[in-house]
């Protein structure tokens, strides 16, 4: 049993996790011809709770109640792996990316997320408004007008060999490297 909980504290190769992603894909749509996605959860439990009159919300939600469970099997997963699987070591950067971070003033690596972009502390400056805020809200608008997430498109998508979803995770792919490269380090040397 350790040595069990002690492989599930170490990262998986991309060629163990991929696969067990992937498998996901067939395997819903194997036992119940359900499809694999995120965003349109949020809309699941917008029908579920707000009785305004809507006709976006207006549909039998509960025909697609799996998918809330499904989100609360990665929440509650994912809250059982800080507690119970964290292994206590540091987060393992790469060198090159931490002397690029650094030069931004991010030096502390306590978690995924660096506390000096990430915390609440940093929520109410201008920085942490434009990118938690705006960032939660760009996403946001571009699940919807894509159509979904890109959990959907990418994995769900291109599986069943969507050209909607290959469109749309070539523009994530587009936008994520735009972001990164250009208009993130921008931010951050203000």
């Amino acid at each position: 049993m350790e040595q069990w909980i002690e492989t599930l504290q170490q990262p998986w190769p991309w060629y163990v996790a991929g696969p067990l992603i992937g498998l996901t894909v067939p395997l819903l749509l194997w036992l119940g011809n359900k499809s694999f996605g995120i965003s349109s959860s949020l809309r699941h439990i917008c029908a579920a709770c707000v009785p305004a009159g809507i006709s976006f919300f207006q549909y039998n939600w509960r025909k697609e109640k799996w998918n809330l469970f499904f989100i609360a099997g990665i929440l509650a997963g994912g809250f059982i792996a800080a507690q119970l699987l964290d292994n206590g070591a540091a987060v393992s950067v790469h060198p090159a990316l931490a002397g690029e971070l650094a030069g931004y003033g991010i030096t502390r690596y306590d978690s995924l997320i660096p506390a000096e972009l990430f915390s609440w502390q940093q929520l109410f400056t201008w920085r942490g408004i434009l990118l938690m805020a705006g960032g939660g809200l760009l996403v946001g608008f571009g699940s919807r007008y894509a159509g979904g997430c890109t959990s959907g498109h990418a994995i769900m998508g291109l599986a069943t060999l969507q050209w909607p979803s290959l469109v749309a995770t070539c523009c994530f792919m587009a936008g994520g490297f735009i972001m990164a490269n250009f208009i993130l380090p921008f931010i951050l040397s203000l």
